[in-house]
C-alpha cells in the first residue's frame, strides 16, 4: 500500500461536466442556510455569484445543474434551501395553512438574505451578485431585485407579482404582501435588469392573471425612470408551470449580458 497516486492528464478525474468544462458541488452552512455550490475549479478566479432560488415544496438539490452553464463560465452558483423547506423544513411552525406556509417561507428567505450575501462576500469576496427564481423563488428574487442593494440583476420564473393572497390571514405575512407587492411597488426596481419569464399554459400562474399584469407595472415603472431597456419579458409557447431548457438557456443570456 502507498500513499503514490498515479495521475494520467490526459484521462483525469471524472467530475460534475458543463460541455469539457469541469465544475466543483460543494455543501456548506452559511449564515445558517444549507447551500449547494456549483463553482470552477480551485485555480479558476471567479467572477460573480448567482442565488437560485426554488419553487414550493422542493428543495435545493432540484437545482443542481440547471445554471451549470454559468459555474462553467466562472461564477458561483449558491443554490440554497428556502425557509421551512429542505433540510430547514422542521422549521415549520404548527397552524399555517399552505399559502401561509408558502408565504411565511418567502419572508423568512428574504430576511435571511442579507446576512447570506455577507457569509458569500466572507467566502469568496466582494463580488457582482445575480438572483433567479423560479414559482415561490420569483417572489424572493423579485423582493431583493428592489430591497437588496447587491443584487446587479434579477430573473424571475414561472412567477407572479399580483400577489393577491385571500388565504393568507396572519398578520405578519398580510403586512409583508402589501409591503412588497411587485405590482403595487414596481417603482422601486429600477434600475435593476429584470428578466420576467413565464409559460403561455402554465396552470398555476395562467398568463393573462399573473404575467400580463405583472409585467404592465414593470414596464411602465422602468420606462418612468428612464431604462426601460433594463426591464425584459419573455413568454415561451406551450410551457407550463416548469423551467423549461428554452428559459435556463435565455437566464444565462440575460446573466451574462455586458450592460
Amino acid at each position: 500500500m502507498t500513499d503514490e497516486r498515479i495521475f494520467n492528464p490526459a484521462d483525469p478525474h471524472a467530475t460534475p461536466m458543463h460541455g469539457d468544462t469541469p465544475y466543483l458541488i460543494e455543501r456548506r452552512v452559511l449564515a445558517g442556510v444549507p447551500v449547494l455550490i456549483e463553482r470552477p475549479p480551485e485555480v479558476t478566479e471567479i467572477r460573480a455569484s448567482c442565488l437560485v432560488y426554488h419553487g414550493a415544496w422542493a428543495a435545493k438539490e432540484g437545482k443542481l445543474g440547471v445554471y451549470s452553464a454559468l459555474a462553467a463560465r466562472g461564477w458561483a452558483v449558491v443554490i440554497p434551501d428556502a425557509a421551512l423547506h429542505g433540510e430547514r423544513v422542521g422549521d415549520t411552525p404548527p397552524g399555517l395553512n399552505a399559502r401561509e406556509y408558502v408565504w411565511e417561507s418567502v419572508r423568512g428567505t428574504v430576511a435571511e438574505a442579507p446576512a447570506l450575501l455577507n457569509a458569500l462576500e466572507q467566502v469568496f469576496g466582494p463580488l457582482p451578485f445575480a438572483v433567479v427564481g423560479s414559482s415561490m423563488g420569483g417572489y424572493v428574487a423579485q423582493t431583493l431585485a428592489r430591497t437588496e442593494a447587491r443584487v446587479g440583476r434579477a430573473a424571475v420564473l414561472i412567477s407572479s407579482g399580483v400577489w393577491e393572497e385571500p388565504e393568507v390571514r396572519v398578520p405578519e405575512l398580510r403586512a409583508f404582501l402589501e409591503t412588497h407587492r411587485p405590482t403595487t411597488h414596481a417603482g422601486d426596481a429600477p434600475p435593476v435588469p429584470l428578466l420576467l419569464a413565464s409559460g403561455d399554459s402554465d396552470p398555476v400562474f395562467p398568463l393573462a392573471a399573473h404575467h400580463v399584469p405583472t409585467a404592465a407595472a414593470y414596464r411602465e415603472a422602468y420606462a418612468r425612470a428612464g431604462c426601460p431597456e433594463n426591464f425584459r419579458e419573455i413568454v415561451f409557447p406551450g410551457v407550463g408551470h416548469y423551467t423549461s431548457r428554452g428559459m435556463r438557456d435565455t437566464v444565462v443570456r440575460f446573466l451574462l449580458a455586458k450592460g
